[in-house]
C-alpha cells in the first residue's frame, strides 16, 4: 500500500532526499538532530509515537577522498548507522529500502546485473557495501544500487573514457518513488542507459560544450565502467503499467 504519510527518509537535506521530498512532502523527512542514525536511541524515541511502515535509508557520509582521510566516519555512518536501522525496523516490523552504489563493482566490466559478484573501488564503496551486508540480513527490506547527479552538470569538463548508468537526480527520484510500494526484496539495480560520463553531462545541459577529460589526466583512480543492468527494474515497472492499463 502506497502510504506517504508512513515513509520516513534519512537523507532528507541532501540532494536525493530533496528532490523526493519533492514528490512525496506528506512523508517524514527529519533532520539529524532528531534522527542520527549513529544514536539508536534517539531513533527508537523518534518512531515510538508514529506509525511508520516504510523507511527509505538514503542518509551516508559519501566523499570518497574525505572518507580516504577519515575512514572510521564512514564506518561509524554507513555501516554501524545502517546497521542501527536494520535493527529498528527489524523490532518494529518497518520495511527497509537501503540506497545504495554502483561503485560496489569492480569496473572492470560494466553492465553489471544484481547477483554479479562485488569487489568495490574505493573506501567509499566499502562502506557501502558494508550497509548491504547488514540490509541483507533482513529480510524484509530491498537495496536499490543507483548513480546520479545534479540536474544541471556542475563542471566544464566529464570523463570520455568512463562509462556509467547514472542520470539526473530528478529522474532517479521518480524511478525510486515508482517501486515503493512493490513487494520486492534483494537487490535492485535503477538507472539509465551505459553511455559516457560526457554523454551523460551533454544530456543534462542541452548538448553545451562540454569538453572531454580522460582518466590518465588526474591523480586519482577512477573506476573505467560501473554501468548497471537495470532491465530487473524496467520488467517491475511495465508490470505496473501495463496492470493500469
Amino acid at each position: 500500500m502506497f502510504d506517504p504519510p508512513k515513509m520516513l527518509f534519512t537523507g532528507g537535506s541532501g540532494l536525493l532526499g530533496g528532490e523526493i521530498k519533492q514528490l512525496l512532502p506528506d512523508s517524514f523527512y527529519p533532520p539529524t538532530s532528531e534522527f542520527d542514525v549513529t544514536d539508536f536511541v534517539q531513533m527508537q524515541k523518534f518512531i515510538e509515537d508514529k506509525d511508520i511502515a516504510l523507511i527509505v535509508h538514503a542518509a551516508a557520509f559519501i566523499s570518497p577522498p574525505l572518507i580516504d582521510k577519515n575512514p572510521q566516519k564512514a564506518i561509524e555512518v554507513n555501516i554501524i548507522g545502517t546497521s542501527n536501522i536494520v535493527r529498528l525496523c527489524m523490532q518494529h516490523n518497518i520495511r527497509l529500502i537501503y540506497i545504495s552504489t554502483d561503485y560496489v563493482f569492480d569496473s572492470d566490466k560494466g553492465n553489471y546485473k544484481e547477483d554479479d559478484p562485488v569487489f568495490p573501488v574505493n573506501k567509499y564503496a566499502w562502506s557501502k557495501l558494508g550497509g548491504e551486508c547488514a540490509v541483507r540480513l533482513y529480510d524484509n527490506s530491498l537495496i536499490i544500487r543507483t548513480s546520479f547527479g545534479p540536474n544541471r552538470f556542475p563542471f566544464e569538463k566529464a570523463f570520455a573514457d568512463q562509462w556509467t548508468s547514472r542520470e539526473s537526480v530528478s529522474s532517479i527520484a521518480s524511478k525510486i518513488v515508482a517501486v515503493l510500494d512493490k513487494e520486492v526484496s534483494g537487490i535492485l539495480h535503477v538507472g539509465g542507459p551505459r553511455r559516457t560520463v560526457l554523454d551523460y553531462a551533454r544530456s543534462l545541459n542541452n548538448n553545451e560544450e562540454i569538453q572531454p577529460l580522460y582518466r590518465n589526466e588526474v591523480n586519482f583512480k577512477v573506476p573505467v565502467d560501473t554501468s548497471m543492468d537495470c532491465r530487473l527494474y524496467k520488467s517491475i515497472t511495465e508490470e505496473q503499467k501495463e496492470e493500469e492499463l
